[in-house]
């Protein structure tokens, strides 16, 4: 049996701590807060997104970033098997649009208090209001940590204090300083899955408007790199909504200036099929002005904005655009390009991007390979992925697999 220390009661925290227990072990969490799982009651906008149905290969391809160091943790530890944990442990699971996994009751608090119990059941410790200041190392092995309220020896030390993101629940970068004080690498840290302050002035009078079923082109140095379909919106300061979120953890490692967002307002269409569709428009409507015959077509809030891009002045009837300004016009509409200015900031982004790196990990364990004893994972860890409950998984089968190593 050894003595281990769990630093940060979240997702990977407890489940590590769990798994850890489990094998025997004398296990006790250091949590800074009052309680446990202050991220997990706001993911999923309180309902908390636990997983996503899919196989572990087509999680692996929604992963972002070090998804080969993930592989044999979400083999051992899949989707499949966070399901069956969870609903063996008394929490009712359903399937929503999108192959999203929530608790039927529609509460994150349940998902935290089914890994209180699992934890309690093995015996494990906690300590709350108790701030992890330091680890302790002795000849390249782990010996304790120090805390606000004392020297403890351990055996071994799992670190899993998450990123920056959300720093109100706690996330303030402690685990990053513990993998310096180690000898760790820090893969620069960015945010992830965040909305995008864009370049223009054209954006105020959009915000609220939201584009369903869209097609999204990410192009990088004028080449085309990735296309995404689904739903994003505008507001005050830009753009954000699940496109934008899975853009911003695409390129939040690029010189935005090299970065260019193509919006295909109508998908469903071929260039031909949208160039037909506004003739019969046009023919239907010659005395009306080009912003009133667009309106069936184009949401009317992005009329005005399009129009200007294609130089066509908005009074203009119909019956005097020319064959050339007409073929302007299509461009747009397939091609609304956007121009990134920035990122939000941590306090608004779901994931922190880099972190400690994986390079100095063994994907089999989650153990130092420079210190040992010492583990990390879950968000301080350079992994990360798309929104899904993706993030959420990563972090139960690191925790997983690094508490079951011990």
């Amino acid at each position: 049996m050894k003595n281990v220390a769990v630093i940060g009661g979240g997702a990977a925290g407890l489940t590590a701590a769990y798994a850890a227990a489990k094998n025997g072990n004398n296990v006790t969490v250091f949590e800074k807060n009052d309680k446990c799982g202050k991220k997990i009651y706001i993911t999923g906008k309180g309902r908390c997104n636990v997983t996503h149905d899919c196989s572990p290969e087509e999680f692996l391809s929604n992963v972002v970033n070090n998804a080969k160091f993930l592989t044999g943790s979400i083999y051992n530890f899949s989707p499949e098997s966070t399901v069956r944990f969870f609903e063996e442990g008394g929490l009712r699971l359903k399937t929503e649009r999108g192959a999203r996994i929530f608790p039927v009751s529609d509460k994150a608090s349940d998902v935290t208090k089914c890994l209180e119990n699992y934890c309690k059941k093995f015996n494990v410790n906690f300590k709350f209001n108790e701030n992890v200041l330091k680890i302790t190392i002795l000849n390249s092995t782990l010996s304790g940590i120090i805390t606000t309220k004392g020297i403890y020896l351990y055996d071994s030390v799992i670190v899993c204090t998450g990123g920056l993101s959300y720093p109100s629940t706690g996330s303030t970068g402690d685990g990053y300083k513990f993998a310096c004080l180690a000898g760790h690498k820090i893969v620069p840290l960015k945010q992830g899955l965040c909305g995008l302050n864009i370049k223009g002035n054209y954006c105020k009078p959009l915000q609220g408007l939201t584009l369903k079923n869209v097609k999204l082109s990410l192009c990088v140095n004028n080449k085309k790199t990735r296309e995404l379909f689904g739903e994003m919106l505008f507001t005050h300061f830009g753009v954000s909504g699940p496109l934008i979120l899975s853009v911003s953890s695409l390129i939040n490692r690029l010189d935005l200036n090299s970065v260019r967002i193509s919006v295909d307002l109508k998908p469903a269409l071929t260039a031909e099929q949208l160039d037909r569709r506004i003739l019969r428009d046009f023919e239907a409507n010659k005395n009306k002005t080009v912003s009133n015959c667009l309106k069936e077509l184009l949401p009317a809030g992005m009329i005005s904005e399009i129009l200007k891009r294609s130089g066509i002045p908005p009074d203009c009837k119909v019956n005097a655009v020319t064959k050339s300004e007409r073929a302007v016009l299509l461009t747009t509409i397939k091609n609304f390009d956007i121009l990134v200015e920035s990122l939000r900031g941590f306090d608004e982004a779901i994931i922190t991007s880099g972190g400690v790196d994986v390079k100095e990990i063994n994907p089999k364990t989650m153990e130092s390979k420079l210190v040992k004893g010492l583990y990390f994972c879950g968000e301080v860890l350079d992994v990360d992925a798309f929104t899904g409950g993706f993030n959420l998984q990563i972090a139960f089968s690191t925790g997983f697999t690094a508490g079951n190593s011990i």
